[in-house]
């Protein structure tokens, strides 16, 4: 007779075995996120909810890497696998002791609820930063490789990574308990569908419903997203997003009773609960909304994935140590991210700075010394923290002097003191100075999700593109000294100074070592290589309506020049590293690359295509990105192999064609548009092709 804990079996197989020995209230009772222990099974309590955007979050110590939308700059798949890894590895080592000393508390689980490859169509989203850019190819093959590097290739998962939220999710977030996202059938399929489509095929174990609607369905009980899963040959376990089931009667108004939503949300495909409501699904079941089948059918998904990640048997994963949590090794490959993530957007020529004993750097502002402006949201907790100052104050060589400048966004530093208490200290450290680094931007207290920020009047959305008024301010009194000044932007999103300056660096949210990350680069250790994964607007008064899920004028694919202040894809280097020439047959594209500067440098080709019908995005595509490392005069030859999906266009039935057979190939080291030309000096090679 076959037995669950025969490890021969499938997963499912066992799955199913182990659901046939459980009472329908046992089955029922492991619906919950907070699953508890069935001693005759051997099924100790689980809590399902943890977290590792950037790193394990909310769990004590571990790595922080920079946010996830710092780690898309990187335009780097591998960088980002090693990351999950480095998280997966981390999970791991920590769920073991927890284990061991008998700690079943939430974020101490296997099941991480990352990532998060929602695309950030719109630069208002407080959690836009979670993400990985506007792109859906970038997200796809970035999402992709975090997965696999979370979940490993062996018999157990090692963690099992889940995508969310799906679908249609980027605010707002002041209404997304009762917001309908309306979207057509064919940005449902060229913009929002691609990256989860592409995770469920690579084998996520995990997917995460919304919150919102999409298209008049609840998303976590939608048919249409549902289907889609199946489509896909979706084999995992469904999750809703944290009290999104009570929404649909408190809220959506598409059932009347906690009972009707958990059945609801059950009898469409939701497995797992993040909330309380399925606390009804028994009452559910009395009054026959749903069977001992539905109830049996999502236990099975809810075991699987808990066999899988070998919870009921040893595993090759159970003697990892504790010690290698936040490892030097880690942490230096943090550093390294951050390094790789940042972007310079402006430079005179006064980066890298001369690290001179007789320089005098001024450095201000409320993100100088702050540790938030490293840490994003969703983030655990590092053993040290380098901010922006104490970075600059180890490396330099001459003089470093601080000024916090004013508050993060309101009008005085001190309670007590009168509006503006800090500026004259700033004014005076800056004239004092060689050079000034003002350090400003946000932190996840004014950009994040509802609830968790202090920025409420907004529920953690922006309400524009500036910069609060007291950095504003700040950033003109320090550009009145005539010093040379060199602006440091920590957000996690775009952001425009305003402030004309002798050099501009988006920092992003760069995780725990930030700050060496910021020196190295400062002083030319280190040639910036980031580029943004979204557009830099001038304002958002000339963006749509921010409720408008229309994808027209929005992102690099469909947005009007006359709005962009930094293009995606951009970012500058100290080096000059160029495509000089790009061939394409039998689907692979070849670009001749060289450095031509003096210095050897890293810099990410990009790879963009041209298609010509009425169906195809309005400007172009990135089918393609590599990073390549060059001494100063090397050549090489990359290759890219653009897939046949790089063809297709959508039509208004959502359906995917191919129009027509002639494309443009574009390669360069950012867009083939005439502002990225303009803002780098650099053009991109190009090929018409004919397939």
């Amino acid at each position: 007779m076959k037995n669950y804990m025969d490890t021969s079996l499938s997963a499912q197989e066992r799955a199913e075995l182990l659901c046939d020995t459980l009472t329908v209230e046992e089955m029922a009772s492991q619906l919950k996120y907070d699953a508890p222990e069935i001693k005759s099974a051997g099924l100790p309590f689980y809590n399902w909810w943890n977290e590792g955007l950037h790193g394990v979050a909310r769990a004590g110590v571990a790595t922080m890497f920079p946010q996830a939308i710092g780690l898309s700059a990187m335009f780097c798949d591998k960088l980002v696998g090693r990351v999950s890894e480095i998280t997966s590895e981390e999970a791991r080592a920590k769920y073991n002791a927890s284990q061991k000393y008998g700690d079943y508390d939430i974020y101490k689980g296997l099941t991480m609820w990352a990532p998060n490859i929602n695309i950030f169509r719109d630069p208002r989203w407080g959690r836009g930063h979670e993400t990985y850019g506007e792109d859906p190819y970038l997200t796809s093959k970035l999402g992709v490789s975090f997965v696999k590097g979370m979940q490993g290739d062996g018999k157990y998962i090692k963690t099992a990574a889940c995508a969310k939220h799906f679908a249609v999710h980027s605010g707002p977030e002041s209404v997304r308990h009762h917001f309908d996202a309306v979207v057509s059938k064919k940005d449902m399929e060229e913009t929002y569908l691609p990256a989860f489509e592409s995770l469920v095929k690579a084998g996520v174990e995990g997917v995460m419903g919304a919150y919102n609607r999409v298209n008049g369905e609840v998303a976590c009980a939608s048919e249409f997203l549902m289907g889609k899963l199946k489509e896909w040959g979706f084999d995992g376990y469904f999750v809703s997003d944290c009290w999104a089931v009570q929404d649909f009667h408190l809220h959506h108004n598409v059932t009347k009773t906690p009972v009707e939503s958990a059945a609801l949300a059950l009898k469409m495909g939701c497995d797992i609960n993040c909330g309380s409501t399925y606390i009804h699904i028994l009452s559910a079941y009395e009054q026959g909304l749903v069977t001992v089948d539905d109830i049996r059918k999502a236990c099975v998904h809810a075991l699987r994935t808990r066999i899988r990640l070998g919870q009921l048997d040893k595993t090759e994963f159970d003697n990892i140590p504790y010690n290698v949590v936040s490892c030097d090794e880690h942490k230096n490959f943090s550093q390294e991210c951050a390094e790789k993530s940042m972007v310079l957007l402006k430079n005179n020529g006064i980066l890298p700075l001369n690290n001179d004993e007789k320089l005098t750097i001024a450095v201000i502002g409320p993100n100088a010394d702050s540790r938030d402006a490293l840490t994003g949201n969703y983030n655990g907790t590092a053993d040290r923290y380098v901010t922006f100052l104490e970075g600059i104050q180890d490396k330099a060589l001459g003089r470093v002097i601080f000024a916090e400048g004013c508050q993060l966004y309101k009008d005085r530093s001190s309670g007590l003191c009168q509006w503006g208490d800090r500026y004259a200290e700033a004014v005076a450290v800056a004239e004092c100075s060689d050079v000034i680094i003002a350090c400003v931007g946000l932190d996840a207290t004014l950009e994040g999700e509802e609830g968790d920020t202090g920025n409420e009047f907004s529920s953690g959305d922006k309400k524009d593109l500036r910069l609060p008024e007291s950095q504003r301010i700040l950033l003109e009194k320090l550009k009145e000294t005539g010093k040379p000044l060199v602006i440091v932007n920590a957000t996690g999103s775009s952001v425009n100074v305003e402030t004309d300056c002798d050099a501009l660096l988006q920092a992003w949210y760069p995780g725990q070592y930030g700050g060496k990350a910021l020196a190295n680069i400062l002083f030319g250790e280190v040639s910036p290589s980031g580029k943004l994964p979204v557009t830099f607007y001038k304002s958002a008064d000339m963006l749509p309506d921010f409720e408008d899920y229309s994808m027209k004028n929005r992102t690099y694919r469909y947005c009007d020049s006359e709005n962009v202040l930094y293009p995606f894809g951009f970012g500058l280097s100290y080096g000059n590293i160029i495509c000089e020439n790009i061939t394409y047959a039998d689907g692979v594209a070849e670009v001749t690359v060289k450095n031509v500067g003096k210095i050897p440098c890293e810099d990410v080709i990009e790879l963009y295509i041209k298609g010509y019908g009425e169906n195809y995005v309005k400007n172009h595509n990135l089918c393609g990105f590599m990073r390549v490392f060059l001494n100063s005069g090397e050549e090489k030859t990359v290759k890219f192999e653009v897939s046949q999906s790089a063809f297709e266009s959508v039509n208004e039935k959502g359906e995917r064609i191919v129009e027509g057979n002639k494309f443009t190939l574009y390669a360069g080291t950012s867009q083939p548009d005439e502002l990225s030309e303009k803002l780098s000096g650099k053009k991109c090679v190009s090929v018409e092709i004919c397939i």
